[in-house]
């Protein structure tokens, strides 16, 4: 066989098996570059005055008391400043709610003026602690496990990316206290071009034994700036 011919033959074997190898390589970086724009997305949201928060789910398991839909500004004071529906003795109800300095403060219905109330009581978290940088909603970001980047969609005017993963129970009972600590949670986060939490999809046992819940929250008017006080 001529040098010629040998030669050749290399080229059409190696090439081809460095394209592979370089293809192979972008799947790594890619895992690496889901982790980098999720750490870039916790780091927007924790840079952020403030964002409208809205969260809600289309049902809870029978018989369970909880959040059914929530939405209002939550700032990084942190505080927040909204209305939620909770879901009692399968009654639903609106309450105007102000979170701040630890303390949360409602409307409760056939009472005038708002007054300090347990969350726990109506199975919600303190609405305040959702922008708690440490333990809040940007913390799933970076806490997420087995982190997997999928397709890019497109929501009006924007292009969003997903990822795919899933949260330890107690990272997800930091938010909503009543979670089950020891189970494990789905979650898909959708991120746009300029690293901003979109919305995150979480589902799992949110309320123990009683069946999985899926909540979707939703973030948006990110730098929002307000001054929330106690009312």
């Amino acid at each position: 066989m001529s040098v010629v011919i040998r030669s050749r033959l290399l080229t059409a074997v190696v090439v081809p098996a460095l394209l592979l190898t370089a293809c192979s390589g972008g799947d790594d970086s890619d895992g690496a570059s889901a982790e980098d724009t999720l750490a870039a997305a916790k780091q927007t949201l924790d840079d952020t005055s403030g964002v409208q928060i809205d969260l809600t789910t289309d049902e809870l398991p029978d018989g369970v008391d909880g959040v059914v839909d929530a939405s209002g500004i939550g700032t990084h004071a942190p505080a927040f400043d909204g209305e939620i529906k909770v879901l009692v003795n399968n009654v639903s109800v609106n309450v105007p709610v102000v979170a701040v300095d630890g303390d949360v403060y409602a409307q409760v219905p056939f009472t005038e003026g708002f007054s300090p109330i347990e969350p726990s009581d109506y199975g919600a978290p303190d609405p305040a602690a959702l922008m708690d940088p440490d333990s809040g909603i940007s913390g799933w970001l970076t806490a997420v496990e087995g982190v997997e980047q999928g397709d890019e969609v497109r929501d009006g005017d924007q292009v969003l990316t997903r990822y795919t993963g899933t949260l330890p129970g107690s990272v997800v009972a930091d938010v909503i206290p009543s979670a089950d600590q020891e189970a494990d949670f789905d979650v898909t986060f959708s991120i746009d071009d300029e690293d901003q939490l979109v919305t995150a999809d979480v589902e799992g046992p949110f309320y123990g034994s009683e069946g999985d819940v899926d909540y979707k929250i939703t973030l948006s008017e990110y730098g929002t700036e307000k001054d929330i006080t106690a009312p």
